[in-house]
């Protein structure tokens, strides 16, 4: 995509987040000035490759109202960056809000907004020209490689006329364009933003043209039953980061985020008044001793997801971390999906605590081919679907706290043992004794079988 001088230069830089399944851009406009497409909330990142490459970043671009992180355009608006948005979108502070068919001058480029209503009702993708040529789309959650967007994140009621809008937008606005024009979708793989999708991060239309198994229906009734037959369950949070990202989110600067350190004594009183607990470290970890009514979230890609899966909305949260693990991480996750009240660390973590007399408790750990009572697997559905370990009972990690689950000793099954000391820690905390959790999944156990589908 290499154009003159005074146009974009290379191909925008992705910035992936294995965890929420997403991708940001940053497009270097040719004339010192960079464009960020849906920043995720910390703008260090986008700050810091601009530096390197000598830009200065002008244009924060938001396709649309975000419902599975909290956007960082705010942010990057407040360092000097303008933001565009969708018109309709409805934002409390100061946007440039853009209908389909508008066009903005980036100096050499032109950014034209498309509508395409679907994904959300103010969704637009931007069009990137090199004069008349188009030499990027930025699809948000219109289209993704080998998928698009779900639909049902508004309303349930608005989920089928979402659906059938995504289909006219794809046939009147986005098919449209060349094939060999170059797709950077938002969502992709591990998204829960996402209809089912492959691993790849960015297409081509011609490719999804040729292979999207949802644009191969051959009508827009058989698109809208495909679509909503791969939809699954989503986070709760997505249901409150849509108006966090209207209203416009808390502002805490490019500084790398840290923990303040507690004292035992005070963590203990914190979560006697109701501070959640979360245990950070690995498995194994927690396994050897823990705070009793702590629940485990291992940092990983994935922590803020399940993170927000399981700690109620504007809950006081306290963490407790091994030495080596990145704190930094840890805040830009819990923030990434809307979690303001991080109140810091225990100070020493659960070495500190016992020295101070408190109590600790320990989560057995059973092998996969020995579990200890009924099996309970905490995956998602379509896993469970594709393979579980005959005659266990299921209940996905996230419904657990409103789910009835068997009396009697239960040894909790994941694909590898995260999900599952989750889903351990939080019957503890509720009061059951009698947990295990299962090192490893249902493949190991050599006996998994695929889900009965009529």
């Amino acid at each position: 995509m290499a154009g003159p001088a005074d146009s974009m230069t290379s191909s925008p830089v992705a910035f992936v987040d294995e965890g929420l399944g997403n991708s940001s851009y940053l497009v270097d406009l040719g004339d010192g000035r960079a464009l960020a497409v849906d920043p995720t909330r910390h703008p260090g990142a986008y700050l810091a490759e601009a530096e390197r490459r000598g830009l200065t970043v002008a244009f924060a671009a938001e396709t649309h109202l975000h419902a599975d992180f909290v956007s960082g355009s705010r942010e990057l608006a407040a360092l000097g960056a303008t933001v565009l948005a969708p018109g309709q979108g409805g934002y409390v502070f100061p946007v440039r809000g853009l209908d389909d068919g508008d066009e903005l001058d980036l100096g050499g480029l032109t950014l034209r907004a498309l509508g395409t209503p679907g994904h959300t009702p103010e969704h637009l993708a931007y069009l990137l020209l090199d004069g008349a040529r188009p030499v990027a789309l930025f699809s948000g959650g219109a289209l993704l490689p080998g998928a698009v967007a779900r639909t049902d994140l508004i309303d349930p009621a608005q989920t089928e006329p979402l659906a059938r809008a995504l289909w006219r937008s794809l046939r009147a606005r986005v098919l449209t364009l060349p094939d060999d024009l170059p797709v950077y979708p938002t969502h992709g793989a591990g998204s829960f933003c996402s209809a089912p999708a492959g691993g790849e991060r960015t297409t081509t239309i011609g490719r999804e043209r040729a292979a999207n198994p949802l644009l191969a229906a051959p009508d827009e009734d058989a698109f809208v039953a495909r679509l909503q037959a791969g939809l699954g369950t989503y986070p709760p949070y997505f249901l409150r980061l849509r108006e966090v990202n209207r209203t416009g989110p808390a502002l805490y600067g490019a500084g790398e985020p840290e923990l303040a350190l507690l004292e035992p004594q005070r963590v203990r009183r914190l979560a006697e008044q109701g501070a959640w607990v979360i245990d950070v470290r690995p498995v194994s970890a927690f396994a050897s001793a823990h705070l009793p009514g702590s629940v485990s979230i291992a940092l990983r890609p994935q922590f803020g997801t399940w993170l927000g899966w399981v700690v109620p909305d504007g809950a006081p949260v306290v963490f407790v971390a091994d030495p080596g693990q990145d704190r930094a991480e840890v805040v830009r996750q819990a923030r990434n999906v809307g979690y303001e009240r991080l109140l810091g660390e225990l100070g020493g973590g659960v070495a500190a605590w016992q020295a101070s007399g408190l109590p600790a408790q320990r989560m057995p750990l059973a092998p996969v081919r020995a579990p200890v009572g009924t099996i309970l697997d905490v995956r998602q559905a379509s896993e469970f679907a594709g393979g579980h370990v005959p005659g266990a009972t299921h209940v996905e990690l996230g419904a657990l706290a409103v789910t009835p689950v068997p009396d009697g000793p239960l040894a909790v099954m994941c694909a590898h043992g995260e999900r599952a000391m989750t889903g351990a820690s939080l019957l503890a905390r509720a009061g059951r004794r009698d947990v295990t959790v299962v090192v490893g999944g249902p493949e190991g156990a050599g006996t998994a079988v695929p889900a009965h589908r009529s």
